[in-house]
């Protein structure tokens, strides 16, 4: 499978050259247009919040072309580069049995891959987000949330990784059925607990206080047929001054988060129009066509892993010479990236359709112009550009460019 080596090579090569170049169209569009606020936004963002977006969006484009360029040198350092192999010998000379030798190994270079990228988080952190009036985190709070991380990895993940070391290692060549099995147990499971006792762990969920807020909520759940296990608020604001809110849960135990930074800048009619949107996507069954998605590419992704696991040119073509489960795993995790980021426009263009058709419910259950109101109040105390490069958009962009989505909204309004 020598083949594979240059086509590695040749994907991620092309996908860096592609990223850098999108941000950089990216960069100059939004430079270009730093000093002229758009016409539609004139009356509702300032000049000095339109070039604080720009700043702050060139800022953000400039440390992630850093971010991408560490992560293809580290792929490359930890496949062709001999990584993975080195960490292999290391391990091999201490433990020897499954699943003991893959969980050191992986647990390895986990480590290394979050110690690499710790100086650019801790950068953007501590450095761009705070220079920008966003980051309100501690440098307690920080090594403590990633303390926590790492416990509820080795807590969680490191059984269910001994588990599928175990099924690759004496399950047969069909192994990844029952390992498909396994995840989508794990995946339910997580969506079950994270709402209830993981999320906790790093936020102060409290029942949404204000009364007349509340009520006007649960009559929107009632016209929108929706059953909640209750409405939170989270205070985010103990770490960023960022503003946003989701679901979280399933079934019956669905429930309604709002940020609190959030409610503190929107008026109860802008909050429900954001709430009818979100509603609009469970209505609409989006969320159960991506949770469907997700399961279709995961039960390929383990059916390809499945294959590749058996041929050892797979190994030998990627820097490994000697071939494993745990090897097999990382090899997949660290390379199908590279081969995945050009489908990366499909999905932002199924996202956007998606947002526009959310817009659209919450047009009907509630205000489109409230609607399109808190989201220019979002764009414009998170500090997102108002006038992106169309091409970056239109690769990235899960949701639409705020100039298209506004003009649609007050179209609806009207």
């Amino acid at each position: 499978m020598e083949w594979l080596t240059y086509a590695f090579v040749t994907v991620l090569a092309l996908g860096v050259g592609l990223e850098l170049w999108l941000a950089g169209r990216q960069a100059a569009n939004v430079r270009r247009h730093r000093d002229q606020v758009p016409a539609p936004f004139a009356g509702s963002v300032t000049s000095a919040d339109h070039a604080k977006a720009a700043d702050y969006t060139i800022a953000k484009a400039r440390l992630g072309r850093i971010a991408t360029v560490v992560d293809a040198a580290l792929a490359l350092a930890l496949t062709l580069g001999g990584g993975i192999a080195a960490i292999d010998a290391f391990w091999r000379g201490h433990l020897t049995a499954q699943p003991g030798l893959g969980l050191a190994v992986i647990a390895s270079l986990a480590l290394l891959i979050q110690l690499v990228n710790l100086p650019l988080d801790l950068y953007r952190t501590f450095g761009l987000e705070a220079r920008f009036g966003f980051n309100r985190i501690t440098p307690v709070l920080y090594v403590t949330d990633l303390l926590k991380g790492w416990a509820l990895a080795a807590l969680i993940g490191g059984p269910v990784l001994a588990a599928t070391l175990l099924l690759m290692e004496r399950a047969g060549p069909l192994w990844w059925v029952w390992a498909f099995g396994l995840w989508l147990m794990v995946m339910l499971f997580m969506t079950w607990a994270w709402p209830a006792f993981i999320a906790p762990l790093f936020n102060k969920f409290s029942p949404l206080k204000d009364q007349s807020l509340r009520e006007r909520i649960e009559a929107l759940l009632t016209r929108c047929g929706f059953a909640s296990k209750g409405v939170f608020v989270v205070d985010n604001s103990r770490r960023s001054s960022h503003g946003n809110a989701y679901f979280t849960g399933i079934g019956r135990h669905k429930r309604i988060v709002f940020f609190d930074t959030l409610l503190e800048r929107l008026a109860a009619p802008e909050v429900e129009a954001v709430l009818a949107h979100e509603l609009g996507h469970f209505s609409l069954k989006h969320v159960r066509h991506r949770l469907l998605l997700s399961v279709v590419f995961g039960f390929a992704g383990l059916a390809l892993l499945g294959w590749l696991s058996r041929q050892g040119g797979f190994y030998t073509a990627l820097g490994v010479p000697m071939p494993s489960t745990h090897a097999a795993l990382l090899l997949f995790v660290l390379v199908l990236p590279a081969f995945m980021f050009f489908v990366t426009p499909l999905g932002a263009l199924w996202s956007r359709r998606h947002e526009f058709q959310a817009d659209q419910f919450a047009s009907r259950h509630a205000s489109a112009s409230e609607l399109a109101t808190a989201l220019v109040k979002l764009h414009r105390d998170n500090a997102s550009t108002l006038t992106p490069d169309p091409l970056y958009a239109a690769f990235f962009y899960s949701h639409p460019p705020p100039l298209t989505r506004i003009a649609r909204l007050t179209g609806a309004s009207a």
